[in-house]
């Protein structure tokens, strides 16, 4: 038995579990959520101790050093020392071509990470960071690299490669990469477990403050929200999503932005966040309720978009047998997965919305009766999945 401990610093978020191989058993999990925005907490769940608490987590080193206290107290913690943890899985957002499998992390792996910073600046910092507080909180332990792009690299080149000159592709190896790949093949995977279908057809959408969709058909990737980096697709918390390129060129040329000022912007000024004023999906729903038409009107773009590319991915696989929503949003709002349903009777979608809003966190159908395709809404665990490809590596 080894324990390993995952790390899957996000955005806004770090996640975190201590997972027994090959037995699977969670010793202890948790996160620590909205870093750096008011509010911060964390929470820590062992099978003695249940805690949440504010936390002022201005950065993901101050939330990392936390979770590691908690891991190693006298009294709530599951481990004594560091070196009951021989090896930690990091989550790491952008691999470009350089990686298409989990490896061990050393200083070219690092190095490489951030030369991905400019493709992912929202998630290849908190990464490495992640990975430099792990190797001096644990400084015996074998540190792994788990990336989320690697799921995507089944994409044929119809759909991964950009119509601009193939010098581009060529050279510069610009193309659709696409992310969340751990979440979107773990989800996958029990959706194909719990349809029983050799050949399936399954949309999977990871709705968090980060979000995408992906077309799976027969279990593999072969079409993704998210490109070259990972702004566009769907709105997210921050990020624009899809938008004219057109845009840019005025910003630039017209109004007298930066290009640096304007991926700012892109990043981290847009999205929900551009909208509405707020980032975190829980705000925004509050307000709406309250009559706030702004954030109504987010919400509504938020599930047309979505609902777009489920028309697109429906085409490219002629057919669908299952819709999955996972991460926060995904599996938490029912608004948001009764705005994407709606009106989708042609598509053979139809919503059941008593078990929309029941809030289990199990695999549930949350179809109505006569829907053609199943709605399913699968809480994911990148954590676990990442903890399987550490434990087969590092053995």
């Amino acid at each position: 038995m080894k324990n390993i401990l995952i790390i899957n610093s996000g955005s806004s978020s770090l996640k975190f579990q201590l997972i027994q191989m090959p037995s699977e058993e969670v010793l202890a999990s948790g996160m620590v959520e909205r870093i750096g925005l008011q509010g911060s907490k964390l929470h820590y769940k062992t099978k003695k101790e249940s805690i949440s608490e504010e936390l002022s987590a201005k950065d993901h080193a101050i939330a990392l050093k936390a979770i590691t206290d908690l891991l190693m107290d006298s009294e709530k913690g599951v481990i004594k020392n560091a070196e009951e943890i021989p090896a930690i899985g990091h989550r790491v957002v952008h691999g470009g071509d350089s990686f298409s499998k989990t490896i061990v992390i050393d200083k070219k792996v690092k190095e490489k990470i951030k030369e991905y910073f400019s493709l992912a600046p929202l998630h290849n910092p908190p990464n490495l960071k992640g990975i430099e507080v792990a190797e001096k909180l644990f400084p015996k332990a074998t540190q792994v690299a788990v990336f989320d792009t690697a799921f995507h690299r089944s994409i044929p080149k119809k759909a991964s490669q950009y119509a601009i000159p193939t010098e581009f592709s060529d050279k510069h190896h610009i193309q659709l990469y696409g992310f969340h790949g751990t979440s979107h093949k773990y989800v996958t995977e029990r959706a194909i477990e719990y349809l029983q279908k050799e050949n399936s057809k399954i949309i999977s959408i990871h709705l968090g403050n980060g979000c995408s969709i992906t077309a799976v058909k027969d279990g593999k990737s072969i079409d993704h929200s998210l490109g070259f980096g990972p702004v566009n697709g769907l709105i997210m918390g921050t990020r624009s999503g899809d938008i004219d390129q057109s845009v840019i060129f005025y910003l630039v040329e017209q109004l007298g932005y930066s290009a640096q000022e304007v991926s700012d912007i892109l990043h981290n000024k847009s999205g929900m966040y551009g909208l509405t004023g707020y980032s975190d999906l829980r705000d925004i729903e509050e307000q709406a309720e309250k009559g706030n038409k702004q954030c109504q009107l987010a919400l509504d773009m938020n599930a047309y978009r979505i609902k777009k590319y489920i028309g697109a991915y429906t085409a490219a696989m002629n057919g669908v047998d299952a819709l999955v929503f996972t991460a926060g949003i995904g599996e938490n709002s029912d608004v948001i997965r009764s705005l994407v349903c709606k009106d989708m009777e042609f598509f053979g979608i139809k919503l059941n919305e008593e078990k929309n809003k029941q809030r289990l966190k199990e695999l549930r159908t949350i179809n109505a009766e006569n829907s053609k395709v199943q709605v399913l809404v699968i809480p994911t665990n990148e954590e676990l999945e990442i903890a399987q490809q550490t434990y087969k590596l590092e053995i």
